[in-house]
């Protein structure tokens, strides 16, 4: 399954900064019609996401019936992101074969 949307950067502050971006509601509920074929537990979305010119793999995680794409510090640096910034996501959620 493939997507793309736009989102903002959003900062969660626990024991260290993280930063996300929001998945829209509409391909949050998309990404839900197949959770049970890509989770590999506690609810986390396995996906190939691209921000400008940066691949890299993460989880999605899940929030408020919605998901979070967390943004690693080496992409925000190669992308020059910041809290604040809207951001273009194409994502790609691996469906795991070993799951029916």
């Amino acid at each position: 399954m493939e997507l793309a949307f736009a989102g903002r950067v959003i900062e969660w502050r626990g024991p260290a900064p993280y930063y996300f971006v929001p998945v829209p509601d509409e391909e949050s509920a998309d990404i839900r019609e197949v959770a049970a074929m890509a989770s590999y537990g506690w609810g986390v979305i396995p996906v190939e996401a691209r921000i400008g010119e940066v691949v890299f793999e993460t989880s999605l995680f899940p929030k408020d019936g919605g998901y979070l794409l967390p943004l690693k510090a080496a992409v925000r640096k190669r992308q020059d992101i910041s809290v604040g910034d809207d951001v273009a996501v194409e994502i790609s959620v691996r469906l795991s074969s070993l799951k029916r």
